[in-house]
């Protein structure tokens, strides 16, 4: 006697469907597309994981960038001067402070002007 393994089997078709729910076409309706959806779908999910990351240091940098040629330094420069005065602040805490407290920003380039 075999076992056949339909209710299972229907179960997990129809959970995967369910998850790619909204997809164009044939991709949320039959199984095989579904389930190639959503295989590809997790996979760009794992993969802009990590360029999240990437993308959020460039912002950071750039909003740091704008703040600090405002104050008189270029990018560079002023990450330089920074190290210099011993001033541990990341990029994400410098750019915060970039677009939420100009003032804390420009007495962080002055601080880091004179430690030159």
């Amino acid at each position: 006697m075999r076992v056949k393994g339909g209710i299972v089997t229907r179960r997990r078709h129809k959970r995967i469907i369910k998850s790619v729910k909204g997809q164009y076409g044939s991709r949320g309706r039959l199984f095989r597309r579904s389930n190639e959806a959503m295989m590809k779908s997790l996979w760009y999910a794992y993969r802009d994981r990590r360029n999240r990351r990437r993308d959020l240091r460039s912002l950071w940098i750039v909003r740091i960038n704008a703040a600090a040629r405002q104050n008189g330094f270029s990018y560079s420069r002023l990450m330089h001067a920074l190290k210099q005065a011993n001033i541990e602040l990341d990029r994400k805490a410098l750019a915060y402070l970039a677009m939420h407290d100009s003032e804390a920003f420009t007495a962080i380039a002055d601080k880091a002007r004179t430690a030159k």
